[in-house]
């Protein structure tokens, strides 16, 4: 599908334009790794790839479902690898769509087949993709082990509809001086997304708080989380994905690498959003320590969702770009208890400071 003959369908029809993050509604239905078999029954289950195939996409295209929220599955018995209930894949299979709508809904492009969905010259469509217009969802490396961004197809056509400027004209005067400044926001966006999406996966307080260290260094980790004892158990309760882990050692490095802020203000969104997660995580219960009765200290509390979760950083998609906070200025109204700046319990030094 062409972008014209995706904004003629999308204004002439009820279907709603979805922006940034699509799995922020297509995934309420059931979170990945939810099982959706009432208690006391003992619902039918199938291996992924036999779903995959039921389904009418290739593995990767399937793993990609999944990730997004398309496709719930359940854990496997034993904690073996996830599986699918039959009648999630009937669900999808009675979609009027299926099999073409579920197949182009996970169907991503480069950065040339974007271009030509869009209409536009690949040169103009990577500067798009670094000044955070449009965002990755996954990528592989290349034959000479460089990132290849891959994108969501229907959400370039949702881009095109929302931003039909942006295709054609003269660059905005904020996105070109970010631009001539080197910046580039698809891994800062990539981030973004993928963070959120953990987080819909779990209301445990520690394991959110594991999302949001993931992000960090070991340096910024430790000067957030000072003992020792939490850090290694924020390691150890870090949700992961339920598929997509890299094969390769390289993949598996660089995606180590990518996973990491990079960049001051992301930094601080981050190391504060651990801070505040923390705070909520002690009140449930403390991490163990050696010594500690495993059953008391480990086992989660009752559902959390009442409390009141800590501010995210959407993922970045403005065509400027962000302001830093101002020197020695902190959040307004995060205090601890005693008066205490959060930035003075973030640890936070600016690095150029030495």
């Amino acid at each position: 599908m062409t972008v014209k003959e995706a904004i003629r369908a999308r204004t002439g029809s009820a279907y709603e334009v979805r922006g940034g993050d699509e799995s922020r509604d297509e995934g309420e239905h059931t979170s990945p790794g939810t099982s959706t078999a009432t208690p006391g029954t003992a619902a039918a289950t199938v291996a992924a790839g036999r779903a995959a195939q039921e389904l009418g996409l290739r593995r990767s295209e399937f793993e990609l479902a999944v990730h997004l929220g398309l496709i719930a599955v359940t854990a496997g018995p034993g904690g073996g690898r996830p599986r699918v209930h039959e009648r999630e894949i009937a669900r999808l299979r009675e979609d009027p769509g299926f099999p073409d709508g579920l197949a182009e809904r996970v169907r991503t492009v480069g950065t040339a087949e974007g271009a030509a969905l869009l209409g536009i010259v690949p040169a103009r469509f990577t500067r798009l993709a670094r000044a955070g217009c449009v965002s990755p969802v996954t990528f592989y490396l290349n034959r000479y082990r460089a990132v290849v961004w891959l994108y969501l197809a229907d959400e370039l056509a949702s881009f095109a509809v929302r931003e039909p400027e942006l295709l054609a004209g003269r660059t905005p005067l904020g996105m070109r001086t970010m631009l001539e400044a080197g910046g580039d926001r698809r891994a800062r966006n990539w981030r973004n997304q993928r963070i959120d999406r953990l987080l819909k996966r779990t209301t445990d307080p520690w394991a959110r708080a594991a999302v949001e260290a993931s992000a960090l260094d070991s340096a910024h980790l430790a000067e957030v989380v000072e003992d020792p004892y939490e850090r290694a158990y924020l390691a150890r309760v870090r949700p992961e994905p339920v598929f997509g882990r890299p094969g390769s050692v390289a993949a598996r490095e660089t995606m180590g690498e990518l996973m990491l802020a990079d960049d001051p203000d992301e930094i601080l969104w981050r190391r504060i959003n651990l801070t505040l997660g923390l705070d909520l995580a002690r009140e449930e219960r403390p991490a163990p320590h050696p010594g500690d009765d495993p059953g008391a200290r480990t086992t989660p509390a009752p559902d959390s969702t009442s409390r009141v979760a800590p501010p995210q950083a959407p993922p970045v998609t403005e065509t400027a770009p962000p302001l830093a906070p101002p020197a020695g200025e902190t959040p307004s109204g995060l205090r601890e208890p005693g008066g205490k700046r959060l930035l003075a319990r973030l640890g936070w030094r600016r690095r150029s400071d030495g």
